[in-house]
C-alpha cells in the first residue's frame, strides 16, 4: 500500500493523545523539516502505523496496537508542538503552557 497523509490516522491520534493532533507541528529529528502531522506520510500496511517525514522519509512515529493498548514511539521527532488554538487540548509535557 502506498503512502497516505496524516489525516488517515486522525482518529487514532485523537485516541492516543486525547485531542486533535493532525494540526500539531512535527519537527523531524533528522532533517529538521517542520510540518503538520496531517502532511506527513503514513503507512498502514504493516503490523503497526509508520509516520514518515515528507522531506527525508525518515521514520518519525510508530504506533502499534497490542491487545487493549497502543504503544507509541516518538523517537524520530525533534519536537511535537500544538498550535496556539489547540492549547486547551492535550499537553505533551508536564507544565507545558502553565
Amino acid at each position: 500500500m502506498g503512502a497516505l497523509d496524516g489525516n488517515a490516522i486522525g482518529g487514532m491520534l485523537y485516541e492516543v493523545f486525547g485531542g486533535e493532533m493532525t494540526m500539531a507541528q512535527a519537527v523531524c529529528g533528522y532533517c529538521k523539516a517542520r510540518g503538520r502531522l496531517a502532511e506527513c506520510e503514513v503507512y498502514l500496511g504493516g503490523p503497526g502505523v509508520v509516520i514518515r517525514c515528507r522531506v527525508c522519509h525518515s521514520v518519525l512515529i510508530v504506533l502499534v496496537k497490542k491487545r487493549e493498548m497502543t504503544c507509541v514511539d516518538l523517537g524520530g521527532l525533534r519536537a511535537l508542538e500544538l498550535s496556539a488554538g489547540a492549547r486547551d487540548g492535550p499537553r505533551l509535557f508536564p507544565g507545558d503552557g502553565d
